[in-house]
């Protein structure tokens, strides 16, 4: 796509302050998102590609993907290899406020859970756990898998990617709260929760663990976890069993 084919985007001063001391992808990630906000560029529609911008801007394609990578994570883009970064297209979304581990929040409820199992081991970082972590891929990380629910039976299948920089060994007691440990152990302060939420049906893994059958339905969350420097910490994915769980959010005017 040609940028000049949008009068409003060739209105748009596009370039960036080599001189500046202000870093480089915090410029891109500013001009992004203005250019997001127009209309040529509105639900769905694909942005330049990287290395035209990389050309345009006199930068490396690196800073553009460390830019598009922020806003990425706060789902106003999607990346997909071979065809491109484009604009998320409008859905319903809200941040929640005051979230706590789920072990203390079921606690705070007077709620007596059960882990049904806890799994630590180290993977090879996929794309998108490297993508949201901000990391290599392929490179080792803590992966924490956890089966949780009431007396009767599990409701909930987390699955965890910690950032190496937190310092977990994987020998944790894990039955703990999550964020206690993280905090009081590793001074690791989690921050910010960046989730997206929507419902899928469940795949023959989710399934097994939550004791339903193939393709019933179960709220999907993602979960991105940040210090207070917004620093990625977790990736969390959670699988709810759409008949034992509600997810209330409460918003302020």
């Amino acid at each position: 796509m040609e940028i000049e084919n949008s009068e409003e985007v060739a209105q748009l001063e596009f370039k960036i302050d080599h001189s500046s001391p202000l870093p480089l992808h915090v410029q891109v990630e500013s001009l992004l998102r203005t250019l997001i906000d127009l209309p040529e560029y509105k639900n769905g529609k694909m942005l330049p590609k990287e290395v035209e911008l990389a050309k345009r801007l006199g930068i490396s394609r690196n800073t553009i993907r460390q830019a598009t990578n922020k806003l990425k994570n706060e789902n106003l883009l999607e990346r997909k290899k071979g065809v491109g970064t484009r604009t998320i297209k409008n859905t319903v979304s809200t941040k929640l406020v005051n979230w706590v581990s789920f072990s203390s929040e079921m606690n705070s409820q007077g709620m007596d859970f059960h882990n049904y199992k806890i799994k630590v081991d180290w993977v090879k970082a996929s794309t998108e756990v490297a993508d949201m972590l901000r990391i290599q891929k392929d490179k080792e990380v803590l992966r924490l898998e956890r089966v949780r629910g009431l007396q009767d039976g599990p409701f909930v299948l987390f699955v965890s990617y910690f950032h190496p920089r937190v310092g977990l060994t994987g020998k944790e007691d894990f039955s703990r709260h999550l964020y206690e440990i993280l905090e009081h152990e590793y001074a690791t302060v989690p921050f910010v929760s960046k989730e997206q939420i929507k419902a899928i049906g469940a795949d023959e893994v989710v399934a097994h663990e939550l004791k339903i059958h193939k393709g019933s339905p179960v709220l999907f969350r993602k979960r991105l976890v940040l210090d207070p420097g917004e620093r990625p910490i977790e990736y969390n994915l959670g699988y709810y069993r759409g008949d034992s769980f509600t997810y209330e959010i409460d918003i302020n005017r």
